[in-house]
């Protein structure tokens, strides 16, 4: 949990806000095992298939994007093992993943 804590507070200092800790009623619960996808329509947000955990770190939140789906959320996974984005930035070892690329296993 301490690791949470310490990406969190990395995480809030980045961005300049807290993260959500309320978690929306209907979302995967943290500790939910997700496989993580690319695109349908082509490749990538990453560069290959993988799987990870939705984390506890911190809830849910709604995409806020013209492309995104009404509604949709985007998670933080901690992966299984660390990976590169479609643009070979990385390794990361989690990211908040809209729920279009998460199946849940």
């Amino acid at each position: 949990m301490s690791e949470h804590l310490g990406d969190r507070k990395a995480i809030e200092h980045l961005i300049g806000r807290p993260l959500a800790q309320e978690w929306p009623r209907d979302a995967m619960a943290a500790g939910t095992r997700v496989t993580v996808v690319q695109d349908e329509n082509g490749a990538g947000p990453w560069r290959q298939v993988f799987t990870g955990t939705i984390s506890g770190m911190a809830a849910p939140e709604p995409v806020d994007h013209p492309m995104a789906h009404d509604g949709e959320l985007a998670y933080w996974v901690d992966f299984d093992e660390p990976q590169h984005d479609i643009s070979d930035d990385g390794p990361y070892r989690k990211a908040q993943i809209w729920a279009r690329y998460l199946r849940a296993d």
